[in-house]
């Protein structure tokens, strides 16, 4: 499991798993609970690079 401490945004840190690339397993710590979980459920099994290559600039 990864996690990333954010700077600037509501939610502390993002806990997700990378397994041949793709993310699995996406939680917020902190942050608005339900759009939160949304954006788990939109990434989930999603290519890991080209999510972060999307969502890039997104403060």
């Amino acid at each position: 499991m990864f996690t990333y401490k954010t700077c600037g945004v509501c939610s502390r840190e993002i806990h997700f798993d990378i397994v041949d690339g793709k993310l699995h397993n996406v939680s917020f710590d902190g942050g608005c609970p339900g759009n939160l979980a949304a954006i788990g459920k939109l990434v989930e099994g999603q290519d890991a690079k080209a999510v972060a290559d999307l969502l890039k600039g997104n403060d």
